[in-house]
C-alpha cells in the first residue's frame, strides 16, 4: 500500500463554457513570460533598453513552437502515421508533444531574424535570455503532469506520481520524471546567473553553458522514462541527442573564451548613440556652478535687454587705435 505519492489532476482541461482551459497551454505560457521577464531584466543590466527582449521574442517564440512540434512529430512519427492513427493528431500541439531540441532550434533562427532587424548581436541577447529559458522549461514540464505522459519506472517512493489508467498507460505510481527535470531546470538557471556574474560571460557563453548543463540532466532523466522512443545501439534517441548537443556546446564555449574573451561592451546600437550623444552634445553641458549654458546666454540676453531699455546706449569706452600713418609699410 502506498502511503504518499504525488496525485495527478482528474483531468488536463477545464471547460469555461465552450471554452477549453488547458493546463499544457497555461505552463507554456506562464514560462514564456517569466523568460521573457527575467531575460529583459538582464538585458537592461547589460546596457539594452527596456522591451527589446520581448520585441525579438515575438518572433522567437512562434519558431520555437514550431520547431518544438516538428521534432517530436518527426521523432515519433508512429504516434500520428502510423496503423490506426490519424495523421491530424500531428497537429494537435495542446495535447503535449514538444521536442525541446527543435523547440531551441527554430527558436534560434526566429531569434536572429529578430535581432538582425534591430541590429542587435544574437550571441548577447541568448545570453540574457539563457536563464529564462531554463525556468520556462522548468515551468513547461508541468505541463506533462496534467496531461500524466512522460513518467519514468515503477516506484514505490514517497514521491511518486500517480498515474491513472488511460489509453496506452496503466495505472500506478512511477518517477515523476517531469518533476525531476523541472527542478534541474531551475538548478540550471541558478548555475548560469552566478557563473555570469563570477566569469563575465559574453558572446554567448551564457547560453552555451545552459545548454551543456541541461544536457547533462536530460541524459540520466531520460533513462527513467518508459514512454515509447526510438533506440539507435540500444540507446534512446534523445539520450544521443543530448551528447552531441553537449559535446558542441562545450566546444563552442571553449573557443569562444579563447578567440573572444570578455563581454560586449555595446549590446544595442541606439543605446550607445544615446549615450555618446548625451557626452558630446551641448544641451545638456553645465558650468562649475551647475548651470547650463543655455540657462546663461538666456540670463545674459535677459540683463542686454534691461539696460537697453533704461536709458540711451553708453559709450563705447575702448580708445580708438591711431590710424596708420600714410605711406608706412605692413609688417
Amino acid at each position: 500500500m502506498d502511503l504518499a505519492y504525488i496525485p495527478s489532476p482528474s483531468t488536463g482541461v477545464i471547460h469555461l463554457g465552450p471554452i477549453p482551459l488547458r493546463g499544457y497551454a497555461f505552463c507554456i505560457i506562464i514560462g514564456v513570460f517569466v523568460a521573457v521577464w527575467l531575460g529583459n531584466r538582464r538585458w537592461i543590466a547589460r546596457g539594452g533598453k527596456p522591451g527589446t527582449v520581448a520585441d525579438i521574442a515575438v518572433w522567437a517564440v512562434p519558431f520555437g513552437l514550431v520547431g518544438g512540434r516538428l521534432y517530436h512529430v518527426i521523432t515519433d512519427y508512429q504516434l500520428y502515421f502510423g496503423e490506426g492513427r490519424n495523421w491530424v493528431d500531428a497537429f494537435k500541439i495542446w495535447e503535449g508533444g514538444l521536442g525541446i531540441w527543435g523547440a531551441i532550434a527554430l527558436g534560434a533562427v526566429g531569434a536572429w531574424i529578430g535581432c538582425r532587424l534591430r541590429g542587435i548581436p544574437l550571441p548577447a541577447w541568448a545570453d540574457a535570455l539563457a536563464p529564462g529559458i531554463a525556468l520556462a522549461q522548468a515551468c513547461g514540464r508541468w505541463g506533462n503532469w496534467f496531461n500524466q505522459e512522460l513518467y519514468g519506472r515503477a516506484t514505490d517512493l514517497p514521491w511518486a506520481v500517480e498515474i491513472t489508467a488511460g489509453p496506452n498507460r496503466d495505472a500506478g505510481t512511477y518517477h515523476p520524471t517531469f518533476l525531476y527535470e523541472s527542478l534541474w531546470c531551475i538548478g540550471v538557471a541558478l548555475l548560469v546567473i552566478w557563473a555570469d556574474r563570477r566569469f563575465t560571460l559574453g558572446h554567448g557563453r551564457a547560453f552555451a553553458l545552459y545548454v551543456a548543463a541541461y544536457c547533462v540532466g536530460r541524459g540520466w532523466i531520460e533513462y527513467m522514462r518508459v514512454d515509447e522512443a526510438h533506440h539507435v545501439l540500444g540507446v534512446r534517441l534523445n539520450v544521443w541527442t543530448s551528447i552531441v548537443v553537449f559535446v558542441l556546446a562545450v566546444v563552442y564555449l571553449l573557443l569562444s573564451a579563447r578567440l573572444r574573451p570578455g563581454r560586449e561592451t555595446v549590446v544595442e546600437p541606439d543605446t550607445a548613440a544615446d549615450v555618446s550623444g548625451g557626452k558630446d552634445g551641448d544641451a545638456g553641458a553645465k558650468d562649475a556652478d551647475g548651470k547650463s549654458t543655455e540657462a546663461e546666454e538666456a540670463e545674459t540676453k535677459g540683463a542686454d535687454a534691461k539696460d537697453g531699455e533704461a536709458g540711451p546706449p553708453k559709450a563705447d569706452l575702448r580708445k580708438a587705435e591711431p590710424a596708420e600713418a600714410p605711406g608706412a609699410e605692413k609688417g
